[in-house]
């Protein structure tokens, strides 16, 4: 005998309706999920955002996750498997305002390492130019003077005889021209 078994051609409605209700909600559950168009354009935009921000150069691989996830969203919207086309394009979404953000953090850290650069070469001529001040410094040329050419001595010939009367010594008891005490000669 068994104590919770009806007879057999005995109507049983509640489990009847109950699977009946299951079943109306699974179908009416798959039917109600709208396509993720709002998803799947905010997961575009924020790729195009993470693109412009230099992803491809500072972000490559988290970048590569986002696209891929968003062309698996795509076919799931193709398919019309729309709640797996919002998770991924969520994920994409998500993936995307990562690399954007890596994108971000890598270029400015790229903008420091140039200031860093510029101000230590800035700092290398500043130092050299102080060097220099403190150097004496060599005295510049005369602006009047004219430069010096090695003139060729004269032939030997030149200076072997004075010509003419050539120089004469004056002897020392020779009279010396008068001067007036006024200051002038007479």
């Amino acid at each position: 005998m068994h104590i919770f078994s009806l007879p057999a051609g005995h109507f049983r409605p509640g489990r009847t309706v109950l699977i009946a209700l299951v079943l109306a909600l699974f179908v009416a559950g798959c039917a109600s999920v709208p396509p993720p168009n709002d998803s799947m354009n905010m997961a575009q935009t924020q790729l195009q955002m993470a693109r412009d921000a230099g992803a491809a150069d500072y972000a490559p691989v988290d970048l590569g996750f986002a696209q891929d996830k968003f062309q698996l969203a795509q076919s799931a919207m193709a398919e019309r498997k729309y709640a797996d086309a919002a998770n991924l394009a969520e994920e994409s979404r998500a993936d995307a305002e990562l690399a954007q953000a890596k994108a971000r953090l890598g270029a400015a850290r790229a903008q420091i390492q140039s200031k860093m650069q510029e101000n230590s070469r800035l700092r290398a001529q500043g130092e050299a130019a102080a060097a220099a001040a403190q150097a004496p410094a060599p005295a510049p040329p005369a602006s009047n003077a004219q430069p010096t050419e090695d003139m060729p001595a004269p032939p030997s010939s030149a200076l072997s005889a004075p010509a003419g009367d050539g120089f004469q010594t004056v002897p020392d008891n020779a009279q010396q021209p008068a001067v007036d005490p006024a200051g002038g000669q007479p």
